[in-house]
Parts: C-alpha cells; sequence; structure tokens
C-alpha cells in the first residue's frame, strides 16, 4: 500500500509540472537511440510551432524542465509576432557532436507526423537544417530547412535583423535618436546571430566588447575589426558582465540574468537573442530597480520565428522583412508601456501577450459554435 502511494505521489507531481501544457509526448526509438520530448503549450493561435534542440542533459528531469521552460515562451513569442501559431517546442537528449545520426531524425520526423500537424518543428542550438531535410522525408511538418528542399533557408539572418531593430528601438528610447553608432556594446557569444549582429555594429565603427567559448570566433570578429576599422576587444565569459557599456547583448545561453550578474552589470540596457535570459521572475525586477532597460528576449529573437511561420504561405523574403521591421515598434511600445505603469517590461510584454490570446480565444469559440475548422493550413 505504501509503495502505491508513492507511485501515486509521483504521477501526480509530473501532472503538476505539465498542468499549463496541453500535451506533452516523450519520444523513444532505442534502434536509433532516440530520447526525445515534446512539449506543447498552447494551441489557441494556431498549431504549436517551436524548434528542437539537442543537447547532453545529465537526465530526464533536466531536458523535461528545459522542454517546458522553453514552449511557455514559444507560445508568449508567437502572440507577440501575431503569427498564426501556438507555443511548442522539442528537446533531443544527446550530444549533437557524437549522437545526431539520419536515421534518429527520420525517427523524430514519425513522431512529429503522428502529431497530424498539432507541432510544426525546426532548427534550435545543436541542431542544423540538414538534420531537418532527413526528417522531412517523413512528415510535412517540419519549418527553416534549405532553400533548395523548399524551405525559407537560414533562420538566423531575420533573427539578426530583428535584434538590429530592438537595438535601434533601445537607442530611440534612452537616446531619442535610433543611431546604433558612437555606442559600446557587450556581446556575449559570436554564434550565427551574435556574429551577424557584431558584424553590423563594426560597419557602423562601433566599440565593442565580447566573449565566447570559441576562441576562432574571436579572432574571426577581431580581423573583421580591423578591415572597418573599429574596435573589438575580448574579455573572459566572467568579465563581460562588468565592461563599461552602454547595452549588453546577449546572443549564448539562457539565465544569465540572475541575482548574482545583475548587479555587476555596468550598462543602460539589455538586448540580446538568447531565450529565456532570465533566471527567475524576479530579475525582471532586479533590472528595473537598477533602471537597466529588458527587451524581452521573446520580442527581441522573434525574427527567426516569423520567417518559418511565413513559410506555411509560400516563402518571401520581403513579407518576412516587413514583418520583422515591427519589433521596433513592439520593444518602444512595451518600453513606453512599462514606464507609465511602473512595471516590468516583462509584464508590460505578457500584458501584450494575454490580449492577443484573449481576442483569438474568443475568435475560437465563434468557429467551434460555427463549425468551422480552427485550422486550415494547406501543405
Amino acid at each position: 500500500m505504501k509503495q502505491l502511494e508513492q507511485f501515486n505521489a509521483k504521477e501526480v507531481d509530473m501532472f503538476q509540472k505539465i498542468s499549463s501544457h496541453e500535451q506533452v509526448i516523450f519520444c523513444n526509438d532505442p534502434s536509433t537511440n532516440l530520447q526525445a520530448i515534446i512539449a506543447i503549450h498552447n494551441t489557441t493561435l494556431g498549431p504549436a510551432l517551436g524548434g528542437t534542440r539537442m543537447y547532453p542533459y545529465t537526465d530526464v528531469s533536466e531536458a523535461l524542465e528545459d522542454v517546458l521552460r522553453l514552449s511557455e515562451g514559444m507560445t508568449a513569442k508567437c502572440a507577440a509576432s501575431d503569427v498564426d501559431f501556438g507555443g511548442g517546442k522539442a528537446v533531443i537528449i544527446g550530444d549533437p557532436q557524437k549522437d545526431k545520426s539520419p536515421a534518429m531524425f527520420r525517427s523524430f520526423g514519425q513522431f512529429v507526423n503522428s502529431l497530424n500537424g498539432r507541432f510544426y518543428t525546426g532548427t534550435d542550438m545543436g541542431t542544423t537544417m540538414d538534420d531537418f531535410v532527413h526528417a522531412s522525408k517523413e512528415t510535412n511538418f517540419i519549418n527553416g530547412i534549405p532553400e533548395e528542399f523548399g524551405g525559407s533557408g537560414d533562420t538566423s539572418i531575420p533573427t539578426a535583423q530583428g535584434m538590429i531593430y530592438a537595438l535601434k528601438a533601445t537607442c530611440q528610447f534612452l537616446y531619442r535618436n535610433d543611431d546604433l553608432s558612437g555606442k559600446r556594446y557587450a556581446i556575449q557569444g559570436l554564434g550565427k546571430v551574435g556574429t551577424r549582429i557584431a558584424e553590423h555594429l563594426l560597419q557602423l565603427g562601433t566599440e565593442l566588447y565580447v566573449t565566447d567559448i570559441n576562441e576562432k570566433r574571436i579572432d574571426d570578429i577581431k580581423e573583421k575589426a580591423k578591415v572597418a576599422g573599429a574596435s573589438v576587444i575580448a574579455v573572459d565569459s566572467r568579465d563581460i558582465y562588468t565592461v563599461d557599456a552602454d547595452i549588453f547583448v546577449p546572443c549564448a545561453m539562457g539565465g544569465i540574468l540572475n541575482e548574482r550578474t545583475i548587479p555587476q552589470l555596468n550598462v543602460k540596457a539589455v538586448v540580446g537573442s538568447a531565450n529565456n535570459q532570465l533566471a527567475s521572475k524576479l530579475d525582471a525586477e532586479r533590472l528595473r530597480e537598477r533602471e537597466i532597460m529588458y527587451a524581452p528576449d521573446f520580442i527581441v529573437n522573434a525574427g527567426g520565428l516569423i520567417q518559418v511561420a511565413d513559410e506555411l504561405y509560400g516563402s518571401n523574403k520581403e513579407r518576412v522583412l516587413v514583418k520583422t521591421k515591427s519589433i521596433y515598434n513592439s520593444v518602444l511600445d512595451i518600453y513606453k508601456q512599462a514606464r507609465l505603469e511602473n512595471i516590468t517590461t516583462i509584464e508590460a510584454a505578457n500584458k501584450k501577450c494575454q490580449r492577443q490570446l484573449q481576442e483569438q480565444h474568443k475568435r475560437n469559440n465563434f468557429y467551434v459554435r460555427n463549425q468551422r475548422p480552427k485550422w486550415d493550413f494547406k501543405r
């Protein structure tokens, strides 16, 4: 009897963990070493959309916590970006340098296909467009594959472009001028997005502080700085928080803004592409207390989402660019609303997203009453 009570307690705990989500799917295929979790958070706005991350999680609990957090963030991002998708995400447990294979991603594609259009996915940290070329052989519900395979190509391009608009909006709010030149930026992470942002800022002759775990990336950006006649100073990963800069630009892992790092910041704003930069909800208030403007990451980094969502209507780069430009006004409006109501920028952004979800929920109820399909996407 005691064992049964313990078992039931564990089950209740699991359901409590996923209580804010519509559906969580555990995918297991021993023949390809696939262990994955798909989390569908909210489909009010449309089928769930979110990338698939591959990472060597220490255990299943860590992977579950990550996918739940990321999928919830996708709901907010979709709502803020005004795209016809809801929030979802997937994680594959494993080392992307050692464990992946074409067979693994074909198997993953079969699991995605079994959801019959409730979940669309593509690349994220640890996965590539080529991985999803393999997955697309098993399902049509894949976004962000190479252009030669019918996709829209590299999502880092619109993500970086959206970042530039967010930086411009931040400068407009702080300095009454959206000129990015003459400022100092501290960039954490020189991956695809971070490098593109750094290159753009170097062309403006700005001063950059950079850090990355990959020394070659730092060397490459230093060479580009020489050509542009700009200044790049490499700093240790622990020191990037303390440099004297105008804007901190986190473009690597999440959870980097916390009770330890926020007191170290010596900037006027934080504007970065990394997902889930705040370690906890309290950190938004910590930033506000220090009068550091924070551009919510799910608003700032929405360019890639806008591109993959646009694929559903037939890829159109000009249309994506027009939609990405809206990030400028979104960021500026959130700053103004936060100051007007004396709340954090996260609270202002969440209010914006909730309004979008509530409006769509009313429309969905109308569709149900009139027996109209909730989604009408053609693949």
